[in-house]
């Protein structure tokens, strides 16, 4: 310990922060089961047990928001899992050096777009009167549906746009998982005639295979989590059967309609059901895969 101070003492300030921010704001949890008002405070309002949980999950709201929030989760897991590792395969395979620095830095770029940035490009791409997709097909005689409009479409448009986005920047925790390999599994697969394919197959994909897992639990741990940003400034009376999800929705109630109570609620039901699903996907995968984060 007394050896070690120097490095707890460069710690204390984001310990600090983390404390601050983090957790003493969890008293303000309470408010879930009252029905808060500002005039009489936190501590003051009255009690009303599990009210709050109970109107939520009555009203029509539910079901739609549980279903759009799952469905676009779930999507964005299925096609955003393999996609980086895929990715980093290739990227790895790649001989000239140049030419794999450049790909890098172009697939890692549009990571760094701003999210109102990328949802403004989104409108302006898919506009069907002055869009790019609607002048290119429209030389061609082709009229471009209204995909802003189409609540069908929303889940695409926002799944591969983010797809887009963050591929690149996905996949380089995978490259730095394959620089790790030792090359004598290469050398020793060459001797022995093995293919490009089979080397994947049998040395890259089984040892990269304990921080895909890592990577997976993580992000089925924030299954209810789908950032709030992008699905707002995307949103739209047409396409709000497919993108209201419970962050925005939480959003509405708490800040627009002041019913603080009752986003409290909401908030916290959602993060109770992705803890819950986090050590479940957990567990299954230190029993499977004996890969686990804890």
């Amino acid at each position: 310990m007394k050896k070690s101070m120097p490095l707890y003492l460069l710690l204390l300030p984001s310990a600090i922060l983390l404390f601050c921010f983090s957790y003493l704001p969890l008293g303000g949890v309470i408010i879930a089961f009252k029905d808060y008002s500002p005039a009489l405070g936190i501590i003051d309002s009255p009690w009303v047990g599990f009210d709050n949980f109970l109107q939520f999950f009555r009203s029509y709201q539910f079901p739609v928001t549980m279903k759009n929030t799952l469905v676009l989760s779930l999507y964005g897991i299925l096609v955003g899992f393999p996609l980086p590792i895929a990715l980093a395969l290739m990227c790895n395979q790649m001989k000239t050096r140049m030419f794999k620095k450049v790909f890098q830095v172009v697939t890692y770029l549009p990571h760094f777009i701003s999210t109102m940035v990328m949802c403004g490009l989104i409108l302006i791409f898919l506009s069907p009167s002055s869009g790019l997709l609607a002048n290119i097909f429209g030389v061609l005689g082709v009229e471009v549906p209204n995909l802003m409009a189409d609540a069908d479409a929303f889940k695409h448009v926002y799944v591969w746009s983010d797809i887009w986005q963050h591929l690149g920047w996905d996949s380089i925790i995978y490259l730095a998982a394959l620089s790790s390999i030792d090359p004598t599994y290469y050398e020793a697969a060459t001797i022995d005639g093995a293919s490009t394919l089979q080397k994947i197959r049998h040395i890259d994909l089984p040892l990269i295979m304990p921080t895909a897992m890592v990577l997976l639990v993580l992000r089925a741990g924030s299954i209810l989590g789908i950032g709030f940003e992008k699905v707002y400034l995307l949103q739209n009376t047409q396409n709000i059967l497919s993108s209201e999800i419970i962050s925005t929705y939480v959003y509405k109630i708490g800040l627009q309609s002041c019913q603080y109570s009752l986003s409290t609620a909401i908030g916290l039901f959602n993060t109770v059901v992705n803890v819950v699903v986090l050590l479940l996907i957990n567990f299954i995968a230190k029993k499977t895969t004996q890969t686990s984060l804890f």
